[in-house]
C-alpha cells in the first residue's frame, strides 16, 4: 500500500467517526432524555479524545512527508491540501484540551437551554465564561501569536481573515441602514397573517416543500428542536425545524433553510464520501446555499404565489386577501428581536452585531459579565428597540454555548455569495420565475447542484464562487438584489 492510499483509509475511519459523533450531537438536539446530558458529555468527550489522536497520529505526519502533492490528480490533490490543513491544526491542540472543549460545550448546550427557557442570563454566564476561556485557550495555540479570533475563523472560512470581513461589513452597514430608514419611513405596513395554525398541518407542509426543493427523504429526516439545524452528509442528513402555532412562516422557512444545507450535502459527488471532500468546503459557501435557498427562491414573488395557494388550501387565506399580499407579508420589514426570524433587510445587521460583540469576547476587550448590557445597548442603537427579554437578546442563539466562535460572520458572507450566484442563476435559467411560479424549483437547485454543490471540497471557498458565477464574490449583487426588491414593496 503506498502512502496516499494508506493515508485515505486512516482518513475514510476517521471520517466516518467524526459522523458518528455528529450523530450524537443531533441525538442531543432531538431525542435525548433530558438526564442523560451529564453522561453524553462524557460520551461526546471520549470520541474526540479517540478522533484527536487519529488526527495526530504520527503515521499521518509519516505519509504525509512521503507524498508528492505535484504527482496527483486534482482530486488527490484538494484531498492533500485539507489533510495537512487539518494535520496542522490538530497537532497544534493539546488532547486535554479539544477532550475538555468537547465535554464542556456538551453540558453547555443545556445549561444553555435552560436557561433561555426560564429567561436567566445568571444561570447560563459562568458556563459561558469556561466556554470563552477555553476557545481563548484554543485560538492562542491555533494562532501562534498571531490574531486570536482568526485562528477560529479560520476553521469556519478558511482564506478570509476578521479584517477583510470587518471592511465588507464597513461597505454595507451604510447601504443597509440607508435602505432600512426608506423603508420604515415608507408608511407603508405589510400585511400579516393571523389565526390558528395546526402544528401537524405545519409539519405536514414542511415536508412538501422540502421535498419540492430537492431533498431525498431515502438519505434524510424532519425532527423538531429548539434551535433548527441540518446534520450529517453523505447517505445520511438530517434536519430539524420548530413550529410556533401563530406563525407557520417560522416553521416552513427554517425547513427551506435547512434543506439548503442538507441538500449540498446530499448532492456531493458520492466519490468523495467519507474523504475529506465529502462535505461542503465552508460554513459561508454553505450557508450561501440555504439563503439562497430560503430568499432569492423561498421568498421570491413567483414560488410566494405557489406557496400561497398551497397556505390556503390547508389553512384558509390567513387573513391575507391575494397573492400579492402574501408575498408582502411572507417579505415584512420589522425591527424584531430574533436573528432567524429576520428580514432581509434587518438580517445583516444582526450578524454584524454578533460579529463585533464576539471578537471582542475572544480578544479579552469584553468581559463575559459585561455581554448582556453589551448585547442591549448595541441592539437598541442598530434597531431603535430595547431588547425585552434574554431569550429575545444575548440567549437567543445556541453558537456560543456550543463554542462556535467565528461562525457568525459566515452568515453574511452567505448572503453575499447568494447574491452572486443569484445573479449568475437568473442569467443561466431565463425561465426560472415561471417554474417557481408552479411550486418548480428544479431549475434553481439543479443549477445550484452542478455549479456549487457537487464540488464538495474540491475547491477552495471563494474558487466555488467565483467559478459557478464567472466573477470574484463581492457584496455588490446583494445589496442590489435588496435595494430593488424593498424598494418595489414599499414604494421607495
Amino acid at each position: 500500500m503506498s502512502a496516499f492510499d494508506a493515508l485515505m483509509a486512516h482518513q475514510h475511519q476517521t471520517e466516518a467517526l467524526a459522523q458518528v459523533a455528529g450523530r450524537l450531537g443531533w441525538d442531543q438536539e432531538t431525542i435525548m432524555p433530558r438526564g442523560a446530558a451529564a453522561q453524553r458529555a462524557e460520551e461526546i468527550g471520549a470520541l474526540e479524545t479517540v478522533l484527536h489522536t487519529r488526527r495526530t497520529d504520527p503515521k499521518v505526519g509519516d505519509w504525509l512527508a512521503a507524498i508528492d502533492d505535484a504527482a496527483l490528480d486534482p482530486v488527490g490533490a484538494a484531498k492533500m491540501r485539507h489533510i495537512r490543513r487539518s494535520y496542522a491544526r490538530a497537532t497544534k491542540i493539546p488532547e486535554a484540551l479539544a477532550t475538555e472543549i468537547a465535554k464542556v460545550t456538551s453540558r453547555a448546550q443545556g445549561i444553555w437551554a435552560e436557561a433561555r427557557a426560564a429567561n436567566d442570563v445568571a444561570h447560563f454566564l459562568p458556563t459561558l465564561e469556561q466556554v470563552v476561556a477555553l476557545k481563548r485557550d484554543e485560538a492562542a495555540a491555533l494562532a501562534a501569536g498571531g490574531d486570536l479570533y482568526d485562528a477560529l475563523l479560520n476553521d469556519y472560512e478558511p482564506g478570509i481573515t476578521a479584517a477583510e470581513i470587518g471592511a465588507m461589513f464597513d461597505r454595507m452597514r451604510p447601504r443597509l441602514v440607508m435602505l432600512r430608514e426608506r423603508v420604515m419611513a415608507s408608511g407603508k405596513t405589510a400585511p400579516r397573517i393571523s389565526g390558528q395554525f395546526d402544528e401537524d398541518a405545519q409539519m405536514k407542509l414542511a415536508r412538501e416543500v422540502a421535498e419540492r426543493f430537492g431533498y431525498d427523504w431515502r438519505h434524510g429526516r424532519l425532527d423538531k428542536s429548539v434551535h433548527p439545524f441540518s446534520s450529517g452528509s453523505g447517505s445520511d442528513v438530517r434536519i430539524t425545524t420548530r413550529v410556533d402555532a401563530k406563525d407557520p412562516f417560522n416553521c416552513l422557512y427554517s425547513t427551506i433553510h435547512e434543506v439548503g444545507h442538507a441538500t449540498y450535502e446530499q448532492r456531493i459527488n458520492p466519490d468523495y464520501a467519507l474523504t475529506p471532500l465529502g462535505a461542503g468546503v465552508s460554513m459561508g459557501v454553505h450557508e450561501s446555499q440555504s439563503r439562497i435557498y430560503e430568499n432569492q427562491i423561498g421568498r421570491s414573488h413567483a414560488f410566494t404565489g405557489w406557496l400561497f395557494g398551497r397556505m390556503a388550501q390547508m389553512f384558509g387565506t390567513a387573513g391575507v386577501a391575494d397573492a400579492e399580499a402574501f408575498y408582502a407579508a411572507v417579505n415584512r420589514v420589522h425591527s424584531g428581536y430574533i436573528r432567524t426570524e429576520a428580514d432581509e433587510v434587518h438580517y445583516n445587521l444582526h450578524i454584524m452585531l454578533r460579529f463585533d460583540l464576539e471578537r471582542a469576547l475572544i480578544a479579552g476587550d469584553l468581559a463575559v459579565a459585561d455581554l448582556e448590557a453589551a448585547w442591549n445597548d448595541r441592539f437598541h442603537h442598530d434597531f431603535g428597540v430595547a431588547v425585552d427579554t434574554p431569550a429575545n437578546g444575548v440567549l437567543q442563539d445556541v453558537h456560543w454555548s456550543v463554542g462556535l466562535f467565528g461562525y457568525f460572520p459566515t452568515y453574511t458572507l452567505g448572503n453575499v455569495y447568494a447574491g452572486c450566484l443569484n445573479l449568475a442563476m437568473r442569467a443561466a435559467v431565463p425561465d426560472l420565475d415561471r417554474d417557481l411560479a408552479k411550486g418548480h424549483t428544479e431549475g434553481a437547485t439543479g443549477w445550484l447542484a452542478e455549479t456549487v454543490q457537487r464540488h464538495g471540497g474540491l475547491y477552495e471557498p471563494r474558487d466555488v464562487i467565483e467559478r459557478a458565477c464567472g466573477f470574484a464574490p463581492n457584496e455588490g449583487p446583494l445589496l442590489d438584489y435588496l435595494d430593488a426588491k424593498f424598494a418595489a414593496l414599499y414604494g421607495v
